[in-house]
């Protein structure tokens, strides 16, 4: 068993009251390992709008990002008054009440893509404090009960497409990446390439900045990273880069060209493997040795698959297959080892939100509030098919036996409702 695999696997259990079940918290974007799998069981498989909902909560403003939950707390970001107040709210998970909204920061809005918001970045906590960033860069950072701890404007960001990345914390810190273009020369950072890429690590007991890393030439993204190897490397991508740092230091320790700009899926790992799509232009998915140091562009692409590439869902690994969806929403089952495809399957409607591994199954989540239910395989096999009525392009949370999914007004706790 690899180091990367082991650390991927070990998810933090909880202990909840009542029933002696497990409760894994959903701590960041695609959960506690960043790869969208949950630990949880006895999950529900069908629910519509009026059925198998424990609650449904009104949520003020717009964002995109996805909601975390940390033992009894739910937590997401939001925009109002346009995009200028930017907040952290926070919902209590068996009630759906909100029990606090605190406005954060007050930013200048701007130009980005249709599909994005002035809250996309999905929130992450270390049961501690919950942390923030929004669309002009600044993060933020409040304590459990809402209260501001700091805020740091370190980046001034800016891209013609808005921010879509989600930050990870690693080893005491924060950890950003801000893919952009230049604001005053309008093809730089998006057709051209330049070398003004940050990936910003603050302290995240202070703020401080710890450590910037350089991609070098690439262009605009909006990829999460993930954590490998013992969760001492961090990886990250951005348009035309596919690249490793070393979690303490933020030293480049390696680098592939993944041609394409405007790149939105995060990558996966498996199998000594990491799994990447590129962006516009030439789109690809590579698999990508672990291991490599330095430019590894010609010693180190295990595969390429110009076909079934994700474009804005991420990429979903569960053994021995890699699931994508691609712009025309045909979902595509692939062979991880060598890339080869097993089956597709033209979706209805747009995907935004990135699939969820759950109980045994593969729950993808459209822009219409439909759940396809499926199991794994080597052929498709749909098992529920659950229509919420609502428009939904942030992906699902999973914890304490319940799916919560936001859409475009409501955050919904799909599940029994509880008897406390």
């Amino acid at each position: 068993m690899t180091g990367a695999f082991k650390f991927l696997c070990g998810m933090t259990l909880v202990l909840t009251v009542g029933d002696i079940v497990d409760a894994e918290d959903w701590t960041r974007f695609r959960g506690p390992n960043g790869q969208g799998i949950s630990s949880e069981t006895n999950l529900p498989v069908t629910w519509s709008a009026d059925d198998n909902i424990a609650w449904k909560t009104s949520i003020p403003g717009k964002g995109w990002s996805s909601p975390i939950v940390y033992k009894d707390q739910i937590f997401l970001t939001t925009a109002t008054e346009e995009g200028v107040s930017c907040r952290i709210i926070c919902v209590d998970r068996k009630t759906g009440t909100i029990t606090w909204n605190t406005e954060v920061h007050r930013q200048q809005t701007g130009p980005m893509r249709r599909q994005n918001s002035f809250a996309t970045p999905t929130p992450v906590t270390d049961g501690k404090r919950v942390y923030a960033v929004f669309y002009d860069g600044t993060v933020t950072a409040v304590d459990l009960s809402g209260k501001p701890v700091w805020k740091s404007q370190e980046m001034k960001f800016f891209s013609l497409h808005g921010l879509g990345a989600s930050p990870v914390l690693a080893n005491g810190q924060l950890i950003m990446p801000f893919d952009g273009s230049s604001k005053e020369e309008n093809k730089l950072g998006w057709k051209i390439p330049w070398k003004d890429a940050v990936i910003l690590s603050l302290d995240a007991e202070t703020g401080s900045v710890r450590w910037r890393g350089k991609r070098g030439e690439s262009r605009v993204g909006h990829v999460t990273p993930i954590l490998v190897e013992d969760g001492n490397q961090i990886v990250t991508a951005g348009g035309d880069r596919v690249q490793g740092f070393d979690v303490r230091t933020g030293e480049r320790i390696w680098s592939i060209y993944s041609q394409g700009e405007g790149v939105t899926p995060s990558p996966v790992v498996g199998g000594g493997l990491i799994f990447t799509s590129s962006g516009f232009e030439a789109p690809t998915t590579r698999a990508i040795r672990l291991g490599g140091k330095g430019d590894i562009t010609k010693s180190h692409i295990a595969w390429e698959q110009t076909k079934g590439v994700s474009a804005l869902a991420s990429l979903l690994y569960v053994a021995p297959h890699v699931y994508s969806i691609t712009r025309d929403n045909i979902l595509h089952c692939l062979e991880a080892t060598s890339g080869e495809i097993v089956w597709m399957k033209r979706l209805e409607g747009v995907h935004s939100a990135s699939p969820v591994f759950a109980d045994g199954k593969i729950y993808v989540l459209s822009e219409d509030g439909v759940t396809l239910v499926i199991r794994p395989g080597d052929k498709y096999d749909e098992i529920a098919s659950n229509r919420l009525g609502e428009t939904c392009l942030a992906s699902m949370a999973v914890s304490s036996g319940h799916f919560y999914i936001r859409s475009a007004e409501h955050l919904f706790s799909i599940g029994p409702a509880s008897d406390e």
